[in-house]
């Protein structure tokens, strides 16, 4: 559902409260018809709300034509069935940002205060996507109920609320425990993607995106850290499409967002896994009832016959049997990391370790980490908006591991630091320097001035 807009282009303004009459007599409608047959395919429901939608404007044309009122015109008429039609099979007045492909963020601090972020940097104020916090919280209730992979709640009892939408976006809400309802959805523009593109997009460099390259190729344990929204499922997406097409890999996710089984040309072996949350009731453990955590799907992904397990990102107790995996496997596992550098990125590691089982100790999370990661990658986010620049967002740092160093933490050389305008350039060769060679990469690529650089547009600046 695009914006409606009428014959000159400019925006039709769509009587919302006739919307919600129409959406409220099409659902009981529909309601009926589901108890009459209950497996009514979701295509045959659209057709049949459709026909529905229809018979109501006819019905309120013809009103209004008694009446001596001003009819719809076609646009209107459109317009109108549009947003019915999204309110109860969509995201109701949210729909149309869903449908822009230049949309990356949506957020909504109540009803009124809505802002759209696009792929350029702006963020725009909207008009309001309900017709008051109430009218929002139901919306977002039937949301939860109908376009989730299971049925979903958010009432008094159960105030958070986190899925994935049909189109693979992320939605989390939150009412009771804020003012008014709170609202995220954040939107996965780009899926097939690989580091030619993510060198394109100014994300990194190309003799960065060569040393990624090999580093999957060489089976490296990767761990891509940064701040919310710097764009580290987007690299994780670029370095699983360096792949072979053969291999067959696990990703694990507490929500689907790298989606590489959606990309089958690619990942014709991929074994996607998904957490589930369970139900409202608890068991006699405490946990709830159907419940799988990322923990259990970490364990389980290692009996499914993979050569690679990557977790979209590592938040919890997930962290040491990742941990493990990445220590005793073949290697080339990957995940991502909430971070403010590279460096941080074993201190935030080990403590979710320690968190995850009483027994580890700091000397046993810090010595496994060093053995377990193999690189470090840092994307930095600069937004200098508020001075009228632009939002950026780039890897700065690699960090290679090399085992335990003084006062027992990881030792690290510094592969690419960052460069004059932040972007990571070449440092230091790595230790295992080897391992990248047998695989294809050329050193010159490290050497600034050198051999593939002069040759090169992603070269020096």
């Amino acid at each position: 559902m695009a914006v409606p807009r009428g014959p000159d282009g400019s925006p039709i303004s769509v009587d919302w409260t006739l919307v919600r009459r129409l959406h409220e007599s099409t659902a009981a409608a529909l309601a009926e018809e589901l108890k009459r047959s209950p497996a009514l395919s979701t295509v045959a429901q659209q057709e049949l709300a459709r026909t529905l939608v229809q018979d109501g404007i006819d019905e309120l044309v013809r009103e209004r034509m008694r009446a001596g009122q001003a009819v719809p015109t076609p646009e209107d008429e459109q317009a109108i069935a549009e947003a019915v039609f999204a309110a109860q099979f969509g995201l109701g007045r949210l729909q149309p940002y869903l449908d822009d492909p230049l949309v990356e963020n949506i957020e909504a601090h109540g009803h009124d205060n809505v802002w759209v972020g696009y792929s350029d940097g702006r963020d725009v104020r909207v008009d309001p996507i309900a017709d008051s916090d109430e009218d929002l919280v139901r919306q977002l209730q039937h949301i939860a109920a109908r376009l989730g992979r299971s049925e979903r709640t958010l009432t008094t009892a159960s105030p958070l609320l986190t899925m994935r939408l049909p189109d693979g976006s992320r939605l989390a809400a939150v009412i009771e425990t804020v003012p008014r309802p709170q609202l995220v959805i954040r939107r996965h523009r780009i899926r097939d993607v690989d580091l030619d593109d993510m060198v394109e997009l100014r994300a990194i460099e190309r003799p960065l995106a060569e040393f990624l390259r090999a580093a999957v190729r060489a089976r490296k344990n990767i761990v891509v850290t940064g701040a919310q929204g710097a764009g580290k499922t987007l690299l994780l997406r670029a370095l699983a499409n360096e792949l072979p097409v053969s291999e067959n890999l696990a990703t694990i996710e507490k929500h689907f967002e790298l989606l590489l089984h959606e990309l089958p040309d690619r990942h014709p072996r991929v074994v996607p896994f998904e957490a589930r949350e369970g139900s409202g009731e608890r068991g006699p453990d405490g946990r709830r009832l159907g419940e799988v955590t990322l923990t259990e799907l970490v364990e389980q992904a290692l009996v499914m016959n993979v050569s690679r397990v990557w977790l979209g990102e590592v938040r919890g107790e997930e962290a040491w049997p990742l941990i493990e995996v990445m220590e005793a496997g073949e290697g080339g596992s990957c995940c991502t990391l909430h971070a403010r550098s590279a460096h941080h990125a074993f201190e935030r590691l080990a403590n979710l370790c320690m968190r995850g089982r009483a027994a580890v100790t700091p000397e046993h999370a810090y010595r496994s980490c060093a053995s377990a990661i193999d690189l470090v990658v840092h994307i930095t986010t600069v937004d200098e908006r508020w001075i009228g620049g632009e939002r950026q967002r780039f890897v700065s740092q690699v960090v290679e591991c090399n085992g335990i160093g003084e006062g027992g933490r990881p030792a690290v050389t510094e592969v690419f630091a960052p460069g004059p305008d932040g972007r990571a350039v070449p440092e230091h060769d790595p230790v295992d320097l080897a391992d990248y060679v047998r695989v294809g990469f050329d050193p010159d690529w490290l050497r600034v001035g050198q051999g593939p650089w002069a040759s090169t547009v992603g070269g020096p600046r």
